[in-house]
């Protein structure tokens, strides 16, 4: 069992490593949002290493994509469902673009933790107008 923090950051890291590339801004973004969201007090970001490689040597198992979202909705509480959505909507929209695979993800993400489209929908469009550019 993890706790919420670690699930958000597993979260974060899914949406990432989904396209197989990790850019400098998805970590830069990753690594930000452990520090100021509030979901993260207390969480020591020198430990935000570990949880990232302990996210992504689930991974590696046959079957480590079902076991980290497994994972990730045991230990969220409800209240934070929709944090955790958003902070993967972040992840993404930091590029400018989402690959199909980003996509398809987040699509995986949402289906597993129980946001409805409508949540989602409005998330989404959040993530994305704070990184447009003119």
């Amino acid at each position: 069992m993890i706790d919420h923090q670690r699930a958000l950051i597993y979260t974060m890291v899914l949406v990432s490593a989904s396209d197989g590339n990790m850019t400098d801004a998805e970590l830069k973004t990753i690594t930000e949002t452990v520090r100021w969201l509030p979901a993260f007090r207390g969480f020591d970001v020198r430990d935000l290493t570990t949880v990232a490689n302990e996210c992504t040597e689930l991974l590696a198992d046959d079957d480590g994509l079902d076991a980290a979202l497994d994972k990730i909705k045991r230990a969220l509480p409800p209240r934070l469902r929709e944090t955790a959505y958003a902070v993967a909507c972040e992840v993404v929209a930091v590029d400018g673009t989402a690959s199909q695979e980003e996509l398809r993800m987040l699509e995986l993400i949402r289906h597993k933790i129980d946001v409805d489209r409508l949540t989602a929908a409005a998330i989404e469009r959040g993530a994305r107008a704070r990184y447009m550019t003119p």
